[in-house]
């Protein structure tokens, strides 16, 4: 099984994370998994929780999508807790493609009753939220805090300095503390790269009642190797191509092509089938 695992960090910018993060993924891959690690490396890398810079970076991720069908990969992950680019993402191509957000909160919502979201910066708290209602978890969304962290890339810096790692996870767990007292029963550390710092150090659970802090980077690993097994036990039917992911008919692709560029490159060309041009 070959897996793509899309960072939206620069590898230059986040050195100590990386190699955490790659640690990580192959301490919870299963044997035969083989999974490759990409980051951002054309605009980027360094601010995504500003919508706009998300937004530049995601066109990066969707390209990578379609190098990755055309590469043989079974699946690909997103992960970044907003999930820049999954529905896009879906719509290009037939492998799975499984997002770190998404998969965070249905496996809290598999965990408790209701969940608390704690973010690294306070500008992800709506955009979090806004993702997870749209997946359907109003109702067990509980809270969203954050640690106030307004440059996110000094989080690299507890992966190299223990002082400082160590500070890090106290700052996340006084807010647990609190949504914990609050009501709270299981915990989304909304922010990726504070997921692997938690699993390095080998904490799960916080606040008073030890109530499970899901950690979203080791589930995103497994629901990918699942979505992969899953596919090939039903004939590798998988994304629905009705509505929400459905694609351009042939006969309209020339056309698209015409005006947006080799756009849908996963799709097969009719120019070279003429039985395509008369589907629709």
């Amino acid at each position: 099984m070959k897996i793509w695992y899309q960072s939206m960090t620069k590898v230059s910018a986040w050195p100590a994370y990386n190699t955490a993060l790659r640690s990580v993924l192959a301490s919870v891959a299963d044997p035969h998994t083989q999974i490759e690690v990409h980051g951002i490396e054309k605009r980027g890398g360094v601010g995504d929780q500003y919508r706009y810079l998300e937004f530049i970076e995601t066109q990066e991720v969707l390209d990578n999508v379609e190098r990755a069908t055309q590469q043989g990969f079974d699946a690909f992950l997103i992960g970044n807790i907003c999930d820049p680019g999954l529905r896009e993402a879906r719509e290009i191509t037939d492998m799975p493609v499984i997002g770190l957000g998404e998969t965070s909160s249905h496996i809290a919502s598999l965990m408790g009753g209701n969940f608390s979201v704690v973010t690294g910066s306070p500008k992800h708290v709506p955009r979090i939220v806004e993702n997870f209602q749209r997946y359907g978890h109003t109702p067990r969304i509980h809270s969203a805090r954050s640690m106030q962290m307004i440059r996110l890339v000094d989080l690299d810096q507890g992966f190299s300095d223990p002082a400082m790692g160590q500070a890090l996870i106290e700052r996340f767990l006084s807010q647990v503390d609190t949504v914990c007292d609050e009501g709270a029963e299981v915990i989304v550390p909304a922010v990726g790269v504070l997921m692997v710092l938690l699993a390095r150090e080998n904490i799960y659970t916080g606040g008073k009642m030890k109530i499970p802090i899901v950690n979203g980077v080791k589930a995103l690993v497994k629901m990918g190797e699942m979505a992969v097994q899953l596919r090939a036990s039903m004939g590798q039917a998988w994304t629905s191509r009705r509505c929400t992911y459905q694609q351009p008919p042939p006969s309209q692709l020339a056309e698209i092509r015409h005006h947006y560029g080799e756009v849908y490159s996963t799709l097969p060309n009719p120019l070279l089938n003429p039985l395509l041009k008369e589907s629709s």
